[in-house]
């Protein structure tokens, strides 16, 4: 059986206006997962993610560094009840 997990990730540095959140979204859509990222007031970007386990852990791993535009700090991962994410695609606004 497939373990569906939800998370919501911040993610800090110079991650707007840098193609983050856009870049974000091919990731997500290539394993296969619905959430969405957007930019926060802070100049943070907040990913939610759902979808099989796994593939939820990839995308952390692939948070920590983001595109080669990007300049990530450090990320802060929350986990989120399974249906957190319930749109059936991942959306970057």
């Amino acid at each position: 059986m497939t373990q569906i997990r939800c998370v919501k990730v911040l993610v800090y540095g110079m991650v707007q206006g840098v193609g983050f959140r856009y870049y974000t979204q091919q990731e997500a859509h290539r394993l296969g997962l619905s959430g969405h990222a957007t930019n926060l007031a802070d100049g943070s970007v907040e990913v939610v993610a759902q979808g099989e386990s796994k593939a939820v852990d990839k995308l952390i791993e692939w948070l920590k560094s983001g595109p080669r535009t990007a300049s990530v700090d450090y990320i802060e991962v929350y986990e989120l009840g399974s249906s957190a994410a319930n749109s059936g695609s991942f959306r970057a606004y």
